[in-house]
């Protein structure tokens, strides 16, 4: 989820990433065993990084020199190991030697004449922050998620020079990085943890969905593999809390109506994505790159139809169907575009504003049949 700050179009790297790891998250087996009910939930918030850059910046603001020992203090903590670590992984992947950056070059962030200024507002938004409950965040976010699932995660606000909030090494140790926003409140703060740890607790639960659809031939698994990046649209109404909750309660005005704008594209923007499965499973691109390129559009500029799409079919399919049914969905995604399908031809019988429906035949073609009501 994007903050209120950082409403901007991502970049071809950030689509790519983004759109790769809404698969990862849905696929991955983390190797844990299933859990008693008490270790179901294992959250680390690890503000060190941040506050460390804070006593750099209080140094500064005395006008006192910062010496050698509390630059280690911020280089060894785990936050800013990870990041560097992961900084240096994506320009890697994207051959964009740029995106790594040594000590130094964070020193000179730190020492920047832009950040000093900022040291007030960062300290009480940290403070705030600080003060969330994400033990009962994640506890309610189990009433979305398989009663297998567990949410094992770190949390790390971070004082950086990216303005991205994203979730990292989602295989062994899921970490949850934030960009500390004074335009963020404890409850947007609250609410974007909430959204990912969604991501984390259906991804904990193996590779059920890879195994059900592993048999399909392509491009018929790219299509049907791609269903999954609708676990924004689950992860939005887990954060909310339930069908009648706004799930921009916490956002600013601005993001708020945008959400609104663009839910009001609905039966467009489902007849857009159910055309993207068409093209695939009719061969009409040119490569997976291409592939890839077209998915990442549906994020949108800030929550695309991946999230407003996905979030109002699961909407529909726990008012008509019940919560049991839409979490059955989670572990298949193609059954929650067939759920949907009768929710919405129900609604259309009954005279409603109509509503559009899956293509028969992109249905048919991944073998989605067989949902039952789940």
């Amino acid at each position: 989820m994007l903050t209120s700050s950082n409403l901007r179009r991502p970049t071809r790297e950030e689509v790519l990433m983004r759109t790769q790891l809404l698969v990862v998250l849905l696929l991955l087996c983390f190797s844990l065993p299933l859990a008693a009910a008490v270790d179901r939930v294992q959250l680390t918030l690890d503000t060190s990084e941040a506050d460390q850059v804070l006593a750099i910046l209080a140094l500064r603001s005395q006008g006192k020199a910062v010496p050698d020992s509390e630059w280690q203090k911020l280089f060894a903590t785990a936050p800013y190991q990870r990041l560097k670590l992961r900084e240096k992984a994506i320009g890697e992947r994207f051959h964009d030697p740029s995106r790594a950056f040594t000590d130094d070059d964070f020193k000179r962030f730190v020492l920047s004449a832009d950040l000093l200024p900022r040291a007030a507002a960062l300290s009480s938004t940290l403070d705030r922050w600080k003060k969330a409950d994400l033990q009962q965040d994640a506890n309610r976010v189990l009433g979305y998620l398989p009663a297998e699932a567990t949410i094992h995660a770190k949390v790390y606000p971070v004082i950086k020079p990216q303005i991205n909030t994203f979730v990292w090494d989602t295989s062994s140790d899921p970490t949850i990085f934030l960009y500390l926003d004074p335009e963020v409140s404890r409850e947007k703060f609250e609410n974007t943890v909430t959204h990912e740890l969604h991501h984390i607790g259906l991804g904990s639960v193996g590779p059920v969905y890879d195994k059900k659809i592993a048999a399909l031939p392509e491009p018929v698994h790219t299509a049907a593999d791609l269903m999954g990046a609708f676990g924004e649209g689950f992860a939005m109404l887990a954060a909310a809390g339930g069908p009648d909750v706004d799930p921009h309660a916490a956002s600013s005005p601005m993001e708020h109506a945008r959400w609104e704008h663009d839910m009001g594209q609905f039966n467009g923007d489902l007849r857009a994505v159910n055309q993207f499965f068409l093209d695939i499973l009719n061969a009409k691109f040119a490569n997976n790159d291409a592939i890839g390129e077209k998915a990442g559009s549906f994020f949108g500029d800030a929550q695309g139809p991946w999230y407003t799409v996905g979030y109002k079919m699961s909407v529909m399919v726990e008012k008509r169907f019940g919560r049991p049914a839409l979490i059955g969905t989670m572990l298949d995604p193609r059954c929650l575009l067939v759920l949907y399908n009768r929710a919405a031809a129900e609604q259309n019988a009954a005279g409603k504003p109509l509503l559009p429906l899956w293509s028969e035949d992109v249905l048919a073609a991944v073998h989605a049949g067989n949902c039952g009501s789940q």
